[in-house]
Formats: structure tokens, sequence, C-alpha cells
């Protein structure tokens, strides 16, 4: 760990300047608490570095979640091995998939279908309790639930070092998510230039706690991290079924892990209750699974948290 100023600490072994930078800026904000801190592969990013932690205390930046709220990976590990894949045309499990799940941006499903209808009526009952209808963002937010999205989002099915076969997936809240974020960000920078705030960047705009504004931010952002994690619940059940399909064979499941690497929660740090913005960072307490998404191509990981605390 590297100490790069009083209020940024990074475990990055590569970093350039302007990501530094852009981290550095980020922890000059007066709410800030007591640090940010960049994951080693921490980047630059669109309103605030991707692989940060950003603790605030009495404040939320929008943009220092991102747009696609609740963005995260989950993977099942089968008892399947390699043996059972090599000698398969794999193409037929890919175009099995695809036919199961909507790909791209803008693609969504048809209906919704039986598997997704508790999951449907789960957000419905959360959106009226929380006292706002999805369908103001995402008119079409229900079929959205279980598909993929565009980006860097991925399925793979694909074997670990001791050549076991696990179903892996990067995916988020989708549109409706985008537009919920896109929504408080813009009403976060709109408050900024109201009341002439000196910020360093204007994607820096915040949310004050104890204000409606910051109040409905929260209560939508809760429920779009639930969408998010639900539509990867929904993408995995139906990848699952298709590799059981596949086989011939039923998929048990041995170990499944599902987070968020795209969110907000209200936690306690060096003391003091703080707001933990994680963009494109997970929770790593002693002992809690976690995932960490490879490029598409590339290996993706299984790791366990060691609650390490930064000093």
């Amino acid at each position: 760990m590297e100490r790069l100023s009083e209020r940024l600490l990074s475990w990055a072994s590569l970093i350039d300047e302007q990501t530094v930078e852009q981290a550095r800026t980020s922890s000059r904000m007066p709410f800030i608490h007591p640090h940010v801190a960049l994951t080693p592969d921490a980047h630059l990013g669109l309103g605030a570095t991707v692989g940060s932690v950003i603790p605030t205390r009495g404040a939320i930046m929008p943009a220092a979640v991102g747009v696609d709220i609740g963005c995260g990976m989950i993977a099942v590990r089968t008892p399947f091995t390699r043996a059972d894949l090599v000698s398969r045309d794999l193409r037929e499990l890919r175009e099995q998939i695809e036919r199961a799940i909507p790909l791209s941006a803008g693609h969504d499903n048809r209906k919704v279908v039986a598997t997704a209808e508790p999951r449907v009526a789960e957000l419905e009952q959360l959106a009226a309790e929380a006292g706002f209808d999805p369908a103001k963002r995402a008119r079409r937010w229900r079929l959205q639930l279980g598909s993929l999205g565009s980006g860097n989002h991925f399925i793979e099915v694909s074997v670990d070092e001791t050549d076991a076969v696990w179903m892996f997936l990067h995916s988020g809240s989708r549109g409706v998510g985008n537009r919920i974020a896109q929504h408080h960000i813009a009403v976060a920078k709109g408050l900024a230039r109201r009341d002439e705030l000196d910020l360093p960047h204007i994607d820096l705009a915040y949310l004050v706690e104890g204000t409606d504004e910051f109040d409905r931010y929260i209560r939508e952002l809760r429920w779009a991290q639930r969408f998010a994690l639900l539509n990867r619940e929904e993408m995995m059940d139906r990848v699952a079924h298709q590799l059981g399909r596949f086989l011939d064979a039923e998929v048990d499941e041995l170990e499944r892990i599902n987070c968020h690497h795209n969110f907000t929660e209200s936690e306690m740090h060096f003391g003091e209750r703080v707001w933990g913005s994680r963009k494109g960072a997970i929770l790593a307490d002693a002992g809690r699974p976690g995932l960490i998404p490879g490029s598409m191509g590339t290996a993706s990981y299984v790791v366990e948290g060691r609650g390490t605390p930064s000093r």
C-alpha cells in the first residue's frame, strides 16, 4: 500500500498519473472520511475513478457510484469438470444461452417469463414501499429483468485451476438503473449550480444527507441495487438451465456468489458511520467471498476478503 496523500491510499501496482490526479481530486472533498482507497486495477473513469472506494460523511456524490447502479458479478460452481465439455460442440451451448438471454443494449425480454415473475413482483413491492414508479425512469423495466446489456458485460462457462466448471456472469441494473443514476446525477449538478458551489469538477456534485433530494436518491439507488442482484440471479438460473440441457444432467450448485461492485451502503469505518461508495470495487470483509471480472476472454477471479485494515 502507498499513501499518495493524507486522504488517498493506493494498492495499485501500475497506475497512470491521470488516474492518480482524478482520485486525488475526489479525496479533497470536505466530507471524505477518512480516505479514498484505490484498488490494484484502478483506472480513469467517468465521474470517479474505477477501482475506488469513496467513504463520505453526510453526503454522497452520485457520479461516484456511476450510471450502472449495482453492476456486479455472479458465479456458480458446478460438479462438472473440463472432461464433461471437451468432446462437445460448445457452439451449441453458446447459442442456447443466447436464445435464453437477451444480449446488447436495447434488447429486452419479449415478456415476463415464469421464473422472472416473483422477482418482478418483489421489485414492484419495493418500489411501492420506496414511493416511486420505476416506469417513470424506464417504461419497460420489467422486461429488462433477465437481460445482459452491453459494454463489458459477459456470460461465460469456464473452468478453474482444478478443472471445475463454473458459470460466470457480469451485469447490472440495465436501462432502468442508468436512468435512475442519470436523473440523480443531474439533480446534484443542478443543486451545485443553483448554490454556486466551487467544485473542482462538476462530476463531484453531491447530495446532502437529510435533504429530500438525498432521501429520494437513496430510496431509488437501493431499489436499483436490488434490481441488479435479481437480474443476475434470473440470468444465472437461465444459464444453469441451458447447461443442464446441454449436458443432459441436473446442475447441482456447489457454490453461488453474487456481489455488487458499483454501489453505496451505510457502513462503519474508523468509528464513524459513513456512506461507502464503491465504483469497480467489492466488499472485502474477512471471509467474505467475492468476484473480480477479467476483460472478455481473460480470467476472472473468485476471491475471499481478508478484512485487512488500512493504516
